[in-house]
């Protein structure tokens, strides 16, 4: 199958030092974060890829990446359809409030990126497209002249998806598009946005945290920390046996009414600083199956199974 995303080796460094002046009277060096280590994966047409992981593992910043919000400071990111056609990309923002401009109607919200593209020649030709993009996502032509602050955080989130959808992407990449918002107004959003990808044909990129959310929605899952991928596989194949020793950890973050108070293999705790991370495995320092080869040795990502892959010396070794 097409891959309409694909990703390889890419990576992200940002400096974080303090001043110049600062660093020469207090003796300081410069201070890198490596933000993405060494990321590769393709996401098929049509599909959706999910992205998961505690926050500051990274997820967002391949998200930033693949839209070109960020250079990469390594690798290569390519979207390109089977004739060779570039695919137009677009995102969806974690927060609805602060993503719309306060300022502006929302029928001029919508209609930027169709006079931008210049997708419509003439102005009532775009209102038609406003008005039929506002119902597109469950709401009404007359909202076009009212202010984003008018409605309830799940309407501006079915704005912000209506503004995506303007500029008529192939691409969607949706960093924590429901995070924000309740429970049940999540459930709406999500459903919405199936029910789109259905309709339109869109591929999405999804970032998350929330693993019950990621399988309402995916099919294909990379579980991220500390900047890399440690493990990717098919949706169905990661909820029913996960390998790595912290995706077993996330999967422990789900509420279960069956077992409630279920032990957890892997122990809880902060991920460590970014700044200063382990040597060997990132993840050794809570992980109950480390040794001294994890302690010193960065495991690769190889497929363990067919479809899966994981980057684990426990899993390689059969300790598990």
């Amino acid at each position: 199958m097409t891959a309409a995303l694909s990703i390889k080796g890419m990576s992200k460094t940002f400096d974080v030092s303090a001043p110049w002046l600062n660093r020469v009277l207090e003796g300081r060096e410069r201070q890198f974060v490596k933000a993405v280590s060494d990321v590769s994966f393709d996401v098929t047409e049509g599909s959706c890829f999910s992205i998961v992981g505690e926050s500051g593992c990274g997820k967002s910043t391949v998200a930033r990446l693949v839209t070109g919000l960020y250079r990469p400071t390594a690798g290569a990111v390519n979207f390109t359809d089977r004739d060779g056609r570039r695919l137009r990309v677009q995102m969806i923002f974690q927060d609805p409030h602060s993503s719309l401009n306060p300022r502006w109607r929302v029928g001029d919200i919508i209609a930027e990126p169709i006079h931008e593209m210049q997708l419509r020649d003439s102005r009532e030709k775009t209102r038609e497209r406003v008005s039929e993009l506002l119902e597109i996502v469950g709401l009404s032509a007359e909202d076009a002249v009212k202010f984003p602050h008018e409605f309830s955080g799940g309407q501006r989130q079915r704005i912000s998806i209506a503004r995506a959808l303007a500029s008529e992407p192939d691409l969607l990449v949706c960093d924590e598009p429901t995070s924000a918002l309740d429970v049940s107004v999540q459930a709406q959003i999500l459903n919405l946005m199936r029910r789109l990808q259905k309709e339109l044909g869109l591929t999405y990129l999804f970032i998350s945290h929330d693993l019950s959310v990621v399988r309402h929605m995916s099919d294909h899952i990379a579980v991220m920390y500390l900047g890399r991928i440690i493990e990717q596989a098919k949706v169905e194949t990661l909820f029913q046996r996960p390998l790595h020793p912290y995706s077993k950890l996330l999967l422990d973050t789900i509420p279960d009414i069956h077992a409630p108070h279920r032990a957890k293999d892997a122990q809880a705790g902060e991920p460590p600083s970014p700044l200063n991370p382990p040597p060997g495995c990132a993840f050794h320092p809570r992980c109950p199956f480390a040794n001294e080869r994890c302690r010193h040795e960065e495991p690769d990502l190889l497929e363990h199974v067919q479809d899966v892959v994981v980057a684990c010396h426990a899993v390689e070794e059969g300790r598990l």
